[in-house]
């Protein structure tokens, strides 16, 4: 698997952190990693965005690549419209990853909201390019109520386009998990036709690098090049 796309089922699920871990496993387990953003959307010019935020928590080894940055915080193609700036093709996407893919052994390909958001004029959306890659798609989902339709709809939407889902990440652990979310991990599997395969704590970002690096290997399932055996974690877990 030298190309992994990460998608999530919403904006806010926890994307970044959960591509922050993959790459931290694999640079731990001393492989070469590329992280690339095809669309960064709600950051000025100069700003720290997502692919920073992953050097940050995984380390300076990470190779970033942005490919677009619009300032609105929209979808990419209303946002690159409103800014008059060019869209992001999947075809783009798809050169980049694999050029990427010859120079390291793993290319997080990290998407900008859920898996059909729009990324041009045309309505090519992240599931483009990772048809146009042949890449499997993890799906990083909320923990709690409602996460299960958005899961199941996501994993439909893969299925109807012949693209592989790589299995489920909850992307926010509660510390204090409600009955949903308790329920959620037996449940998810099924919603996604996939397994679940990391469980990231709630705040895994506030962590200092160092611990960040350490852990996540604890919270993804050997599938991804971690430990988690898939039991969830008592409330109030100590996690660093």
């Amino acid at each position: 698997m030298s190309v992994l796309v990460v998608t999530g089922t919403g904006t806010e699920v926890g994307k970044t952190v959960a591509t922050a871990a993959l790459a931290a496993a694999a640079l731990a387990a001393d492989r070469s990693v590329a992280v690339l953003k095809p669309a960064q959307t709600g950051v000025a010019e100069g700003e720290p965005g997502d692919v920073a935020e992953v050097r940050r928590l995984a380390g300076a080894d990470v190779t970033a690549v942005e490919l677009a940055r619009y300032p609105d915080p929209l979808a990419p193609e209303t946002a690159a419209r409103r800014a008059g700036l060019p869209w992001v093709r999947p075809e783009a996407v798809a050169e980049t990853a694999r050029t990427l893919a010859k120079e390291h052994d793993l290319v997080l390909v990290e998407g900008a909201g859920g898996l059909l958001v729009r990324f041009d004029d045309r309505g090519a959306t992240l599931a483009d390019a990772a048809r146009l890659l042949g890449a499997p798609v993890l799906v990083v989902a909320a923990a709690g109520l409602g996460t299960l339709n958005a899961t199941a709809l996501t994993a439909e939407a893969l299925r109807s386009r012949g693209l592989e889902c790589a299995g489920v990440v909850v992307g926010s652990w509660p510390e204090e998990p409600d009955l949903a979310a308790r329920c959620n991990l037996t449940d998810l599997p099924v919603a996604a036709g996939a397994p679940l395969v990391g469980l990231l704590p709630q705040g895994a970002a506030a962590l200092a690098p160092a611990d960040f690096r350490k852990l996540a290997g604890t919270w993804l399932a050997p599938d991804l090049g971690g430990t988690w055996a898939g039991a969830a974690p008592s409330a109030g877990a100590d996690w660093g």
